[in-house]
């Protein structure tokens, strides 16, 4: 349940991410409520989720989930770019967050 609760908690973070983005630097108000909404709903069940949770593994991993989840969307919505060289240091850093959860 607890990692369920972390993976909502990226999910929202990343969907903040990008509602920050349509946001155009808060000059949108619906686009900037969003975001704070977002990211103050990702923190909430975030914290929920890591009661039970060492703190550095449970963060780092919504982190990770979270830049997963942004990279979608960033590509699918916003149809932003990804050299090989961009997709290669993203799995480098999944691969550190899948090491350091089964430490």
């Amino acid at each position: 349940m607890a990692t369920l609760l972390l993976v909502v908690a990226s999910t929202l973070f990343a969907l903040g991410g990008l509602f920050m983005k349509i946001s155009g630097g808060m000059s949108r108000l619906w686009p900037s409520i969003m975001f704070m909404v977002l990211f103050g709903a990702g923190a909430a069940v975030q914290s929920i989720g890591m009661r039970r949770s060492d703190l550095g593994a449970a963060y780092i991993f919504v982190l990770g989930v979270e830049v997963l989840v942004t990279v979608l969307l960033s590509a699918g919505y916003l149809h932003e770019r990804y050299s090989l060289s961009r997709i290669a240091a993203i799995v480098l850093v999944l691969v550190g967050i899948i090491w350091l959860n089964a430490t």
